[in-house]
């Protein structure tokens, strides 16, 4: 039984996931997770005694991880910094015209919405985008930047990618991304 329980809350999780990056957490009802994921009401609630913000932590969460994963293989295989941005800006774009660009960051539609009134969800994503900026951090060290400045500079291609990916759905298109992944190549002081 167990096994079936976890099976169920892992489709919770997908569904919270895929519907609030697509829609937002105010436009994600518990209604439409549930018909997503297939699952009763009771195992909801069973399942994440906290309610929604529960489960869309939870679902940041595994996004965040999903983000994780894609700079861990992409930093295994990346000969510097520089490759490593392009190689996740092209993948990321991938994500979202594949998407139809009904995904972009699949933590910046929560963020945006209320990271700034929900103290239960700004936390997740602040320690998403912390992790984030110290894995671009960690890269650039490796190409020779002192601390300092590879943490200014991991912030700033951070909040580049995000601007990206927030124009490119906007105007589904690839081109900010595009564009902002040559500016990048830039900055870092590189073709």
């Amino acid at each position: 039984m167990a096994v079936k329980g976890d099976e169920t809350r892992a489709r919770l999780i997908e569904a919270a996931r895929t519907l609030v990056e697509a829609k937002g957490y105010h436009g994600t009802g518990l209604n439409e997770v549930l018909a997503m994921a297939g699952a009763p009401r009771g195992s909801l609630y069973h399942h994440f005694p906290g309610g929604k913000d529960q489960l869309v932590s939870e679902a940041l969460t595994a996004a965040g991880r999903e983000v994780d994963g894609i700079v861990v293989e992409l930093a295994s295989t990346a000969p510097s910094s520089r490759d490593l941005v392009k190689a996740l800006l092209a993948a990321l774009a991938d994500r979202m015209v594949a998407a139809g660009y009904a995904k972009g960051c699949p933590v910046a539609t929560v963020a945006l919405e209320v990271a700034a009134t929900n103290d239960v969800l700004q936390p997740i994503c602040g320690d998403i985008y912390a992790g984030w900026q110290r894995a671009l951090a960690d890269a650039l060290r490796v190409d020779g930047h002192d601390a300092a400045e590879a943490d200014e500079l991991a912030a700033t291609v951070l909040a580049l990618i995000e601007g990206a990916l927030v124009l490119a759905r906007a105007g589904r298109s690839r081109t900010p991304i595009e564009q902002t992944s040559r500016r990048i190549a830039k900055l870092l002081g590189t073709d």
